[in-house]
């Protein structure tokens, strides 16, 4: 279980010498429970791309913690193996000199088992063939389909997906959505599926949390989202209305 508990994050802003902070998130507090697909909607600026940073250990918080199955996760040896992570920006997220085999056995490291890698082209909708194909000979689609490979090489408890369609084509988001569902049930993975998307929330996910400067506004289950109370939730849902 993912466990976040008065989380509290702050930037230095105004120059190198400047001693002004700027609050980034503040005592955010939440669990994700196993099995499930938690979405974290909000804004841009709403602070929701610090929290995944900080779930998956990238940064700590200045306070509060993060904890996975009680462990702090800022400790490497407790996130590896736990914790993946699939970003918005799938161009970066490969190393342009690896093959599809060697991106998705990073993770593994020297030991892994290389015959893992066509079950799992296989698992993401990619042939065998891909193996020694390099990241500029696919498109935008079949990279993310990589990387969500390699997300769940390590065979996970949870995965952080941090704007993972945001930057796919509309046709492909909707493919990505129905992959990532599909691996969670066949997996029984969790998910954390932070997105400015309230229709590719709904679609995947099973509750939603609204973030907004940095604080919650509400965490309600998908199927009551007609019944959000905050202002805020409501003024997202709106878009999904009028589809």
């Amino acid at each position: 279980m993912l466990k976040v508990e008065h989380v509290v994050k702050s930037y230095k802003q105004g120059g190198l010498f400047s001693q002004e902070k700027k609050q980034v998130l503040n005592g955010v507090s939440f669990q994700s429970l196993p099995g499930e697909c938690l979405g974290i909607i909000g804004e841009s600026g709403s602070g929701k791309s610090t929290l995944g940073r900080l779930l998956i250990g990238i940064e700590k918080p200045d306070q509060g913690t993060v904890l996975m199955d009680g462990a702090d996760v800022s400790k490497r040896k407790i996130r590896a193996g736990k914790m993946s992570a699939v970003f918005q920006d799938y161009k970066s997220s490969i190393n342009p000199f690896f093959t599809v085999e060697e991106a998705i056995m990073e993770p593994l490291g020297r030991n892994g088992e290389t015959n893992k890698v066509e079950t799992l082209l296989k698992e993401v909708g990619l042939p065998p063939s891909y193996r020694q194909k390099y990241p500029h000979e696919l498109s935008g689609g079949e990279v993310q389909r990589v990387c969500i490979a390699r997300a769940v090489a390590a065979e996970p408890r949870c995965i952080l997906l941090d704007e993972a369609i945001s930057s796919l084509d509309v046709s492909v988001q909707l493919q990505v959505l129905d992959l990532l569902r599909t691996l969670k049930e066949r997996r029984r993975m969790s998910y954390v599926f932070i997105t400015h998307d309230i229709q590719a929330a709904a679609y995947l996910c099973d509750r939603i949390i609204f973030f907004r400067d940095g604080r919650i506004e509400e965490i309600t289950e998908t199927r009551q989202l007609k019944n959000v109370k905050s202002d805020y939730a409501k003024k997202l849902l709106g878009a999904l209305v009028m589809v």
